[in-house]
Parts: structure tokens; C-alpha cells; sequence
């Protein structure tokens, strides 16, 4: 089976598309709707025209003679120049390119895919056709005669394309392949039946408030599942829906933009735009999609602050602190963020220089201080002009007038004894953690700003230093340290100094004075956590086993740079190196290989770790080193020596729950045995009352057994209604049941026979009856027995002789029977 694509192939190929073509047309007709007809032609009518005007010369080329040599050809023809081998190629046997089937197709017939051919079929049904692949025998059924290939079920595009396949001709009779597998593809071909979908949706957008019309405000994309390049299945089409006239999109980019000019957050902050997407071009028909999008306005700049009043008034003590607030005023800003913060200022007013106004940040208020002293001797009062200016200001909106306001504000001075003034409103320290006791760490001043200047006492605020580490010099204000440092526990200390008058201990000044440990190299460097390191038996040489770091207390000012070593005797360390890395960590490598867990399991590696201080400092950390088993990949599966010695046998957990299942049965066993025991016991009868058996009497000798009017025979017929239910009192019941009612009387003409064994039967199904070993006695035996009474009890109570002697006579089995009879008549007579 060799040759060319030749003009008889592609005769094959093209019959294939027109015989698809008009046989899918077929099936369809009556069935698909009429635009779906049309698609399916406009399909096929391209590769008609193509087979039409190719066909030709097509047919007409040249055979090569190598494509038409039998398998069983003369020597001579075989033997063809190497050139010749090279330009032919093998022909094929199978002549087709690709098949196509549409989705969602669903006719009462299969759908014909196509057909396959071979150049070895002479028409004579001697050749097999196989197929195999995707779908094969499920999906796609091949007739194994003709070649022809079916679609058994609907096919969804969006969920598999196309399918692969694989077809084969082989000899019927033999089974045996004429020609290698060919493969080929089955393409599902798309129809519109997925709608569009907004797969990020719903949307949130921003847009600035007063845009000009035509701002972009967002960009909503639609998907659809349907083939982009066949058809206008996936070309969307968007419109807005809800959201008009304030915005507006373009149909195919999906680009929203504003529509109306001069929008204003202050009137209307947040719309409400729904949006559609719709395929097929947005032509009648297509299926269609929405989404929402929010689209919120920013804020800008277009409103300036405005005071709430234009005259303020506030009174202060002479003696308020320096920078303690003395008033606020307030700007209200109709714009939100950045755009509504203000920044206060005073303009004008003759005490610029005392008071100071500063910003809010969360409240944006204007915040009044004292900027200097205030004496109520020197001035009673001050009038200041304040300023609030936005600090963001929008060019497109300057045109609408300053944007800032300006109010009076009023300050009255009261006087008042005044405490002492601190030299600073705050102090910074800094000692070195290893500084002396007793050494001076600085020095705070204060005086008394009255007249009369009274002296001045320091002390600290013993709350601020609960663990009494500074003292300060009460008349020179000068801080010592009490107690030893150490900046790896606190970096920072903050303490209080307080300054009272000696004449008036009322009047009393506080200052923070913070305290900055410096520091100085008194730690060693160690490992940054416990390492343990597992090591493969299976690792190589120069392996990193593990990468360790190392931390150290200090803080030098140029970072830490650490010193990796091993102790001097184990620099020749035959089993593992260590190697620094760039960023100050350690590599620690195998030298070899080979490592066993049963030769050695753990291996400890001293490892001294130096800093770069002045002085250095160090210190020896041990690496654990564990041998464990790994996989091929390197991955540890198991570090017990256990694991290693039992690699095929039960695993230690195994075995301990195999244990412990046997333990557990052993148990069950036991008390299983103990409550049979229980129950096996026999009844302790505690009166004489007490029997086994439920006897009823009956007080009439009567006649005989023939004689059935000499009693009443109603009591046999109802026992429970004459003596009633009785209980058995050899044992506790554990359910108390009302007694079993009997049934009706039977009329005397009835068969007192047939009457016990429906008695009998009620016994037996009835709950409350005596248990299995009682007896309940019926004095009847039957009516006109020729047999006798057999009854030893009434044998006993009659007065003739009983002769037994002829048991012995009836053969061995009797003869114990007969002596047991023997010596009961003895022991009578005696």
C-alpha cells in the first residue's frame, strides 16, 4: 500500500465532504431550523466549488511506477535507485483530510461523519475497518464494511472540539492489518447556543464628579462560549440597558463613558448602569447577557471651607502649659478627603507671635496652642485673625472664587500663680548600656516665672519608673543611673521629671525625659533556632545537607557580619564542611557518601559562630545530624533504625494494633463466658408454693372417661374464668401483661379435641404464657379409645394387681424396664 495523493484520492476526499454534506442536509431537513440549513450549506458549497475546479488536473498528474508495484514484484523492480527513493514517498490508503459534524445536532437517525476508504478495497467486504480513539464505539460508531462513521450522541463544542481518532484496515477472515494506522480528526462544528456571559461582573467604577462628557469611566468585557471564527456566534454587540442619560458605552469596545457634563457628587454620589451584551452582532436572535456596574463619583475640589461663625472668643490662664490648646475653630468643607482639608494660619492680630495654630488631622479643626509664656501682668488680652485655606486646590475650578475663609478669634489672659517652666518641653538622653552606677546621664533646669522666684525642687515620677533604675539630684536636677542597663531588654526608657516650688508645693511642672540605651557588644551570635538536619543515605558528595543562620542581640551600626568555624579538632572533620554564604547564612555539606543508618544514625556537628564587635564575641552551637531513608527524589521517608531493619515486614504501629485487637477479642471472649454462667444458674425456690408447673383443679370425680355430663365441661373450656390469672411465682417478671383472654365458650357439641389444640396453640403465641418447662395438664385422652387409658397415675389408684412380668418378654429393651417394675412390686408388698 504505497503511493501518492493522486487524482483518484482526492476524488475519495472530496465524495467524503459532498457525501457529508448532502447526507447531513438530509437528516436535517424537518428538523433544524431553517437558518441552521443555511449555515450547514454555506459549509459545504465552498469545498463543492473546490472539488469542481481542482478536480481536473488533479486527476490528470503522472503515476510514478513505485506507486503501483504489488507487494510480490520481480527482484529486478525493486531495486530502485536511491534517488528514485528519496522524491517518491508511500502512498496512502486512506484518503480523507478531516470530518466535521455539528453540534447539538440531534435527528432520529445517527448522524453520518463521513466515510472512510482504502485503495485495497476491491468491493468484495474482505476488509475490515477498525476504529479506535476518542470516543470511539461510544461516540463514533464505524461500520466495519462500508466505513462509514456515525455521531451516537449530541455533541457540545464547548465542552470537546474535536476528537482524534484512529482508524485501521485489517483482513476479515485473518484479523491481520493490510496497512499501518492512519489518524485522523473529527472537528465539531458551532452553533450559537451559549449566551453571553460577564464573567467579572458585577462591576464597581469611579469617575471624577464634573467630567466632561465623553470621560472614560471602565471597560465591562463579556465572554462567549461559542466559536469566535465561525459565525457571528461570539460577536457582541453591548448597550446599556438602565443608566441613561448620564453615561453611555460603545457597542463593540465596551468602553463606558460620561454623558452628561457638570455631574455633581454633592447632589448624586453613586448610579446604577446596567449594561447588555448580545451576540450575533446584536442582530435579532442572538442570545443576550447583563451585568450591573456602580459607578461612584470622586470627590474634587469645586467647594471652599467656610467658617461656621466669624468671631470667636476663649480665655486662658497665664499659667497653661506651653502648647496646650486654648481653642478650636472650625471650617466646614462640603468636599470629602484630601479635597475638604484645610490648613489654619494666622494672617493678622497682636499676638502672632504667642499663639500658634495648627491642623487636626481627623477632625480638621484649627487647634489654638501657646506658642510663648503668658504674663497677665504684661497683657490682658490678644485679638487674632485666622485663615482656613484647602491645601489641594483643582486649576479647573479656581475660577470659582478663593477657596479659603477667615474668622476673629478673642483671647482673654487670667492671672494665676504659675508653676515652674522647664528649660525644653522635652529631653533626650542617651547612655551606653554598659555605663557605671552612679554616672550622670544629663541634667534638667526649671525656675519659677513670678516675681517672687520661688526655689525649685526635682524629683521623678516614680510611676514612669517603676523599677527605680535613674535617681535625678533634687536641687540641680541632674539624672543618675541606679541600677545596670541592658538594650536587649529595653531600648527606650521614659521618665517623668517633676519641678515643685518650695514655698507652694502646689504648684508643680512636669517634662518627659527620654532615655536612649546605646549599644555595646555583650552577646554572642548563636544559631536562629534548634536545626536538625537529615542527611539521605543515598546523598552524594558536596550535597548540602543543610543551610543554617545565626542571630545575634546587639545592634551594630554596620549590620552583622558573622564568622563561621568548626572547633579546632574537628576541622578535619572526615564526614562534613562547612561553607559561608553570601548572605551571612552557613551551607553545611557531606564529604561523602555512603552514610548508613546502621553504622551510625545521629552525628553532632560544634559549630563556633563569631560576630565582628570590639571585642568579637562567640559561641559553639551543635548541628544534629540525623541519617535517614529517602526516596529517588531526595525525599525523606523514614529516620528509625526500626524502619530500616523491617522494610518488608509489619511496621511497628502494625503490630501493637494487631495487639490490640487480639487483647480486645480475648475480652468479649471472657465476658461472653461469665454472662452464659449467669444465666445458667439455677432458680432458688424460696416457698414450698413455688412450682414449675400451672396446675388446675378441677373438684368432680365424675363417671369415667366415657361420662361427659358428670362435669361441667365449660370449666375445661375456660379454665382462667374460674380460678383467674395466675402468676408464676418462682420467678420476677420483667414485664407485667394483663392475662390472656380465653376465648368463648364452646357449645358442649362441639370436639373437645379439636378445642385443646386451639387452646394449645393460643399457649404457645401467647407473651404472658408459662415458660417452655411448664405443664398444662388437659384430663381428656379422646373418645372411644379401644387402647385404654395408658396413665400410670390412675394405674396407681386402682386396687387390682399389676402383673409386669411380661415386659421382660418383649426383648432386651424392655428388660430393664420389666426389673424396675419387679422391684417396685417387691418393695410394695414389704
Amino acid at each position: 500500500m504505497t503511493g501518492k495523493l493522486n487524482g483518484s484520492c482526492f476524488y475519495h476526499l472530496s465524495y467524503f465532504y459532498i457525501d457529508c454534506a448532502v447526507n447531513t442536509w438530509r437528516s436535517s431537513r424537518g428538523t433544524m431550523p431553517e437558518r441552521l440549513t443555511e449555515m450547514l450549506m454555506d459549509t459545504w458549497t465552498p469545498l463543492i466549488i473546490l472539488w469542481i475546479t481542482v478536480l481536473p488536473s488533479i486527476y490528470m498528474a503522472p503515476m510514478n511506477q513505485s506507486q503501483v508495484l504489488p507487494s510480490g514484484s520481480s527482484t529486478g523492480l525493486k531495486r530502485l535507485n536511491e534517488e528514485q527513493r528519496v522524491l517518491n514517498r508511500s502512498k496512502r490508503g486512506w484518503v480523507w483530510n478531516q470530518m466535521f459534524v455539528l453540534e447539538e445536532f440531534s435527528g432520529p437517525e445517527p448522524i453520518l461523519v463521513g466515510r472512510l476508504h482504502t485503495d485495497l478495497d476491491p468491493g468484495s467486504s474482505k476488509i475490515k475497518y477498525i476504529l479506535s480513539g476518542d470516543g470511539a464505539g461510544t461516540i463514533f460508531v464505524i461500520n466495519d464494511k462500508t466505513g462509514d462513521i456515525h455521531a451516537m450522541k449530541r455533541l457540545d463544542r464547548e465542552e470537546k472540539a474535536e476528537y482524534t481518532l484512529t482508524a485501521q484496515a485489517v483482513d476479515r477472515d485473518t484479523n491481520q492489518p493490510l496497512e499501518p494506522p492512519s489518524e485522523f480528526i473529527i472537528k465539531v462544528q458551532d452553533i450559537n447556543d451559549n449566551p453571553p456571559e460577564f464573567v467579572d461582573g458585577p462591576y464597581h467604577a469611579t469617575v471624577p464628579e464634573m467630567s466632561l462628557v465623553g470621560t472614560f469611566v471602565t471597560k465591562v468585557t463579556a465572554t462567549d462560549a461559542d466559536d469566535p471564527v465561525y459565525g457571528n456566534s461570539a460577536k457582541l454587540v453591548y448597550s446599556i440597558l438602565e443608566g441613561q442619560p448620564y453615561f453611555s458605552i460603545e457597542p463593540h469596545t465596551a468602553i463606558i463613558k460620561t454623558a452628561l457634563p457638570n455631574m455633581d457628587r454633592e447632589a448624586k454620589e453613586e448610579y446604577f448602569v446596567v449594561i447588555q451584551a448580545k451576540d450575533m452582532g446584536g442582530h435579532m436572535g442572538g442570545l443576550s447577557g447583563t451585568t450591573t456596574v456602580t459607578i461612584t463619583l470622586t470627590d474634587v475640589n469645586d467647594n471652599p471651607p467656610k467658617f461656621a461663625q466669624s468671631l470667636y472668643h476663649f480665655s486662658v490662664m497665664e499659667d497653661v502649659a506651653l502648647g496646650e490648646p486654648i481653642g478650636r475653630v472650625k471650617a466646614n468643607d462640603l468636599d470629602i478627603g484630601e479635597n475638604a482639608k484645610s490648613s489654619y494660619d494666622i494672617i493678622e492680630g497682636d499676638g502672632m507671635d504667642i499663639f500658634e495654630i495648627t491642623t487636626d488631622a481627623q477632625t480638621q479643626d484649627g487647634i489654638i496652642r501657646v506658642r510663648k509664656p503668658l504674663d497677665f501682668e504684661t497683657k490682658k488680652s490678644y485679638t487674632l485673625k485666622v485663615e482656613a485655606a484647602n491645601t489641594h486646590i483643582d486649576p479647573r475650578f479656581i475660577s470659582g472664587g478663593p477657596f479659603k475663609d477667615t474668622a476673629t478669634v478673642k483671647i482673654v489672659v487670667e492671672d494665676a500663680d504659675e508653676p515652674p517652666v522647664f528649660s525644653s518641653p522635652t529631653y533626650l538622653l542617651e547612655v551606653h548600656e554598659n555605663a557605671a552606677l552612679n554616672s550622670v546621664l544629663g541634667q534638667v533646669t526649671a525656675h519659677d516665672p513670678d516675681v517672687s522666684s520661688s526655689p525649685i525642687r526635682f524629683s521623678i515620677d516614680r510611676h514612669t519608673d517603676l523599677e527605680r533604675q535613674f535617681n535625678i539630684n533634687a536641687e540641680d536636677g541632674k539624672i543618675t543611673l541606679a541600677t545596670p542597663l541592658d538594650r536587649e531588654t529595653s531600648t527606650w526608657h521614659n521618665i517623668t521629671i517633676v519641678a515643685t516650688e518650695t514655698r507652694n508645693h502646689s504648684q508643680v511642672s512636669r517634662v518627659p525625659v527620654a532615655i536612649k540605651v546605646l549599644d555595646v557588644n555583650d552577646n554572642a551570635p548563636e544559631f536562629a533556632s534548634e536545626h536538625e538536619a537529615f542527611l539521605c543515605e543515598n546523598g552524594k558528595p558536596g550535597q548540602v545537607i543543610q543551610i543554617v543562620s545565626a542571630v545575634d542581640k546587639d545592634d551594630p551600626k554596620n549590620g552583622h557580619y558573622f564568622l563561621y568555624s568548626l572547633l579546632p579538632e574537628m576541622v578535619n572533620n572526615p564526614n562534613f564542611t562547612i561553607k559561608k554564604n553570601e548572605d551571612n547564612t552557613l551551607s553545611i555539606l557531606a564529604k561523602h557518601s555512603g552514610f548508613s543508618r546502621q553504622k551510625q544514625e545521629v552525628y553532632l556537628l560544634p559549630i563556633v559562630i563569631s560576630d565582628s564587635g570590639n571585642p568579637p564575641m562567640s559561641s559553639t552551637s551543635t548541628l544534629t545530624i540525623r541519617v535517614c531513608g529517602c526516596s529517588s527524589d531526595g525525599i525523606v521517608q523514614s529516620c528509625n533504625v526500626e524502619a530500616y531493619v523491617l522494610p518488608i515486614g509489619l511496621s511497628m504501629g502494625a503490630l501493637i494494633a494487631i495487639l490490640a485487637c487480639i487483647i480486645l477479642l480475648l475480652v468479649i471472649v471472657v465476658l461472653f463466658v461469665t454472662l452464659r454462667r449467669h444465666k445458667n444458674e439455677p432458680l432458688i425456690i424460696k416457698d414450698d408454693e413455688d412450682v414449675r408447673e400451672n396446675i388446675i383443679r378441677y373438684d368432680d370425680e365424675g363417671g369415667g372417661e366415657e361420662d361427659t355430663e358428670a362435669f361441667d365441661i365449660a370449666t375445661l373450656q375456660n379454665p382462667d374464668g374460674i380460678n383467674g390469672f395466675l402468676p408464676r411465682k418462682d420467678i420476677k417478671p420483667d414485664l407485667q401483661f394483663m392475662p390472656r383472654q380465653g376465648l368463648a365458650p364452646v357449645p358442649n357439641g362441639v370436639d373437645v379435641d379439636e378445642f385443646i389444640n386451639v387452646r394449645l396453640h393460643e399457649a404457645d403465641n401467647d407473651p404472658t404464657a408459662p415458660p417452655y418447662d411448664s405443664i398444662q395438664i388437659y384430663g381428656y385422652e379422646g373418645k372411644g379409645s379401644a387402647a385404654g387409658s395408658l396413665s400410670s397415675l390412675e394405674s396407681s389408684t386402682s386396687d387390682s394387681d399389676q402383673n409386669f412380668d411380661y415386659l421382660s418378654e418383649w426383648g432386651p429393651r424392655f428388660k430393664r424396664l420389666g426389673e424396675l417394675y419387679s422391684v417396685g412390686e417387691s418393695d410394695k408388698e414389704t
